[in-house]
Order: structure tokens, then sequence, then C-alpha cells
């Protein structure tokens, strides 16, 4: 027996129905657990990728001063790529610290507004708190930009890697025993010799050591720059 054209405009009504929207308070504290625990999943993702490309560094790092100050016949060069390695690992986290900075404002919302606030009510806490993750959720966007993200990097972790390889580099260069000609001394006594052992193939020395110090600046003003802390890094110290 065929439908009616009315039990199959029914139907169809009902599948594009909706699902129902949680009415009592314990329907709503059961949504709102379920969505905690599922956006400390998608944090806790994000933050091991950061995890992986700070020890991804850390191993770059590791492995090429092994290299390049175990032996005298390795060539500086070896430290300068590993600066411009650990840079690019810089460029990469700084790109996943940004999706990981838009999970954790959303987690630190709910534990701070909600779970805190069952626990021991605060009446100064503002009511509307939802109503910024509803928006988040709706509009994702990106709360801080590229450059406050690559600032904060390095400022965490990437500045004490940075000055690792900077520390190995002025060695490599100011020792002879450490360079492929062997030369008696111990160490170079005039800037020119230094200059002249920083020489990279076609490059002259004064050139890499103009790039060398103009990473390094870098590195010293990201360093040093103290962004005002908005949003849910102006509540406690504990941040990544």
């Amino acid at each position: 027996m065929s439908a009616t054209p009315q039990q199959t405009a029914l139907e169809e009504n009902i599948e594009r129905r909706a699902p129902s929207l949680p009415i009592t308070s314990a329907e709503k504290a059961n949504m709102i657990i379920h969505y905690y625990r599922g956006e400390m999943g998608r944090m806790t993702s994000w933050r091991d990728r950061i995890d992986r490309t700070t020890n991804w560094a850390i191993t770059v790092v590791a492995a090429l001063l092994s290299v390049s100050l175990s032996t005298p016949t390795s060539h500086h060069g070896v430290v300068l790529f590993g600066m411009l390695l650990v840079s690019l690992l810089l460029l990469i986290e700084a790109r996943r610290y940004r999706f990981f900075d838009v999970y954790r404002a959303r987690v630190r919302k709910v534990e701070r507004h909600y779970f805190a606030q069952a626990l021991y009510p605060q009446a100064e806490l503002k009511p509307d708190w939802a109503e910024a993750i509803a928006k988040s959720l709706r509009n994702p966007c990106f709360l801080i930009n590229y450059r406050e993200a690559l600032f904060r990097r390095i400022r965490r972790n990437y500045c004490w890697m940075y000055l690792i390889l900077l520390i190995a580099w002025a060695l490599k260069i100011s020792t002879p025993k450490l360079l492929p000609d062997e030369r008696s001394a111990d160490v170079v006594f005039s800037w020119r010799e230094a200059v002249e052992n920083a020489t990279f193939g076609p490059l002259p020395g004064w050139s890499v050591l103009a790039g060398v110090l103009a990473l390094y600046a870098f590195i010293f003003y990201a360093s040093m720059h103290r962004a005002s802390d908005e949003g849910e890094l102006a509540h406690g110290d504990v941040h990544v």
C-alpha cells in the first residue's frame, strides 16, 4: 500500500527536524559535561602537537651539536643549518599554538564559569559567559595573531635552544682546534680571524656574521616582548 502525500511530507519533516535541545537542568548539565570532555580532547590533541614540535627541535639541536663539536672536520655551517631547522619548527609550532589557544580558551571558560561556580559560587562572575562560547562555536576564529603566537613560543621555549646554538657556533668559529685546518692555537685573538672563520661557501664571513646577529636581535626582542595578557590568560599564571 503506497503512502499518501500527507504521510510522505510528514516523514520528510521528521527527517529534517533538528535534534531536541536540552530543557531540564539535568539535561543541560549532562550536555555541558559531554561538551567539556570533547573540547578537552581537542585541546589535548593540539597540545600534543605543540610538544611534539618542541621535542623535534630539541632533538635537532642535540644531534647537530654532537656532530659539529665532536670533530674538527665538521664545518660550522652544521650549526647554522641547525638554526635554520629550529626556525622552521618554530614557525610550524606558532601556527599550531593558535589552534590550541582557541580550544584552551573554551575549556577555561567552562571551568572558570561553570565548574568553579558549582564548587564555590561567586556573584561577580559574568552571567553571560556561555554567549562567548556559542559565538566561537558558530564562527570559530583565532584569538591571537601569528606574530604574538611566535613571540610566545620563543619566550617560553625556543630562546634557550637558540642560545645554545649561538654558544656552540661562537665556540666553533673562535676555537681553531675545532676547525678543519687544525691550527695549533687554542682560541682566536682578533675579530678578523673570527670573521674569516665564519666564511660559509661563497658568503664572506662578515655577511654570515651580520645574518646571525640580525636573527638573534629578533630572538632577543621576541624574548623580552611582553604583550598584555587578555582573555583567559588574565586569570591565573598556569599557561602554556
